[in-house]
């Protein structure tokens, strides 16, 4: 599930954090300490140093270091920027940072919180729909290259860096940096869920006809979510006080995974006419449901306008200026070790691609039913929740991408075991035991990859300077998301393309094979049956893709994503900012 991606205002830091005694005595203290040669970070298009804006909290690592703080850049830095490095922010004391932690959550922070939890579930809502419940019930009807068309319609969530510095920028000031967004895309996402309703039946009864415009509409739905969620992002480090920050990736975590499960694993269960039969309730159809959150994103949206006021921020020309921030994106990858972190999250994710693409949909195909795959999802979502939670609260320590590297190994371990299920998986019906076993493997499948979630997303706000608005997360999270993003298209092409079936027919005792573009979907099983045949499955592509991506993902974990992330979480904040030269 997609994404983490928190950012700052440049113009307005927290009210809380600006009006700090401490952070004010802090920052006065680091320009005694460095003079002129104090780091300096980019605000849309100048460079300019603002005292009223505070440092991210980063303790200090209590291991030693055995060739001083050279040691820290472990070659990811040239000369120069190490020495940048050395005349950069000096960090506050561990013991500071301790109190922070153990200060109580205040009632302005709890309330944004929820607030920031409801604008998250509205962008689960769609997501959980173009990315979970409607390729399930496509499945039946398009083969797996038909699917990878539809799956594009996940990539603008993966590609929003490219218009962020636009939501980032431009807004009325009448209205709010942050509502002049989230406002406008609310009200579309609920025209879009309202058209779906009144075409669905034209549009589901027969996918196969209308793939094209199922991809248009679930992508312009997705791009419409992501605009939001770019604003949603940069409003949390405003409405959130500075040492909750953390905090904004747990509701990101809650708010996105009730929206997604919501989509997914309630609507598959209360659309399965054999689930609702089974225990007496309604039977739930995709009409209504979209018209439901249709009505919701609405009321939501009057809300917002009516009653929650946005502190006003003076729009100035930095604030205009878009090249100013693609020049600020530009410098920022200009960075080396960014540069570093950019290959990690590109190929991050391909290890488990085949598994988060295409496991799902071969369990479905062999036999299980979408209710009960729902059904483990969501005794699975209580779990995501507390893992986020724990997740959280690991990553608030000296080495923030601990938890994430360590999840790894069980993630990738899952993998293999969902490979091994489907190729054993038995003939339905399936037993308790299975079953059991089937949910002990999605919670624990599931936990391992929302700590990854939440650790990479906390030292994503960790290192983002606060000074660049909501460009910098949007950056890092790009890449994150789209290492998760890019590699599926190629693999359900992939499974397709490896596979090797064949249409038996049998005539006056003779058998005859006939060779099928696909013997998967309802499509190809009709016209094979057609020919007064059977689809056979010679060689399953799946597996070959699954094996090639678990191969690569263990080979890339040791030799580049452990020693790198080991680098990049020792590095010292001043040299995560831009530099003026």
């Amino acid at each position: 599930m997609p994404g983490r991606r928190h950012k700052s205002n440049s113009k307005s830091p927290n009210p809380s954090a600006r009006n700090s005694k401490s952070n004010t005595r802090s920052l006065q203290d680091m320009k005694k300490a460095s003079g002129d040669s104090m780091a300096v970070s980019s605000s849309l298009n100048t460079l300019h140093v603002n005292p009223s804006t505070p440092i991210i909290s980063r303790p200090q690592s209590r291991m030693p270091f055995e060739n001083g703080e050279d040691d820290l850049e472990l070659n990811l830095l040239g000369e120069n920027e190490r020495r940048e490095a050395r005349q950069g922010v000096e960090e506050p004391d561990s013991d500071s940072t301790d109190d922070a932690a153990k200060r109580p959550i205040s009632s302005k922070d709890k309330r944004a919180m929820v607030l920031l939890c409801v604008l998250y579930l509205i962008q689960g809502v769609p997501l959980g729909l173009a990315l979970g419940s409607v390729p399930f019930l496509l499945k039946e009807h398009l083969s797996y290259s038909q699917l990878a068309t539809f799956a594009l319609s996940s990539y603008p969530y993966s590609l929003k860096l490219l218009w962020s510095p636009i939501v980032d920028s431009v807004f009325l000031p009448s209205l709010g940096r942050r509502k002049s967004w989230i406002i406008p895309m609310q009200l579309t996402v609920g025209t879009l869920m309202l058209y779906i309703s009144l075409n669905v039946q034209r549009l589901m009864e027969n996918p196969g006809d209308y793939v094209y415009e199922l991809t248009f509409v679930f992508t312009s739905l997705v791009f419409i979510s992501a605009t939001q969620d770019i604003a949603v992002d940069g409003w949390a480090l405003t409405l959130l006080s500075h040492e909750n920050l953390s905090y904004a990736s747990t509701c990101q975590t809650i708010g996105l995974n009730t929206g997604y499960f919501a989509s997914f694993t309630v609507f598959l269960a209360l659309n399965s006419v054999e689930f609702t039969d089974k225990w007496g309730i309604p039977h739930l159809t995709l009409s209504v449901y979209l018209k439901f959150w249709s009505v919701i994103c609405y009321l939501v949206t009057l809300w917002l306008l009516i009653f929650k006021k946005e502190d006003k921020e003076p729009a100035t020309e930095a604030d205009m200026s878009i090249m100013g921030v693609y020049k600020t994106i530009w410098s920022i990858c200009k960075l080396k070790h960014i540069q570093s972190l950019i290959i990690m999250h590109f190929f991050a994710k391909l290890g488990f691609a085949a598994n988060d693409a295409a496991s799902s949909l071969k369990m479905v195909e062999k036999g299980f039913k979408r209710e009960d795959l729902a059904l483990a999802v969501l005794i699975d979502f209580p779990f995501q929740i507390y893992g986020g939670y724990l997740a959280a609260n690991w990553s608030r320590g000296d080495y923030p991408l601990r938890p994430w590297v360590i999840a790894f190994w069980p993630r990738l371990g899952f993998a293999l075991i969902a490979t091994l299920i489907v190729y054993w998986f038995p003939t339905p019906p399936i037993s308790q035991g299975f079953f059991v076993f089937l949910i002990i493997h999605t919670v624990l499948a599931s936990f391992s990859s929302t700590v990854q979630f939440v650790g990479i997303s906390a030292f994503h706000t960790r290192v983002s300077d606060p000074l660049i608005g909501g460009t910098y997360m949007t950056l890092l999270n790009t890449f994150t998301n789209l290492g998760g993003t890019w590699p599926k298209w190629f693999i359900l092409k992939g499974v397709d393309a490896f596979t090797v079936a064949t249409c038996k027919v049998l005539e006056s005792g003779t058998e005859y094979k006939v060779k099928a573009l696909e013997c998967v979907s309802d499509a190809g099983k009709s016209k094979c049956r057609d020919l007064g045949g059977e689809c056979v499955t010679e060689t399953d592509g799946y597996y070959l893709v699954s094996a090639a991506c678990l191969m690569f993902g263990v080979a890339f974990l040791i030799i580049y994503i452990i020693p790198t992330a080991r680098k990049l979480q020792e590095l010292p904040a001043s040299v995560w900012r831009v530099k003026m030269v």
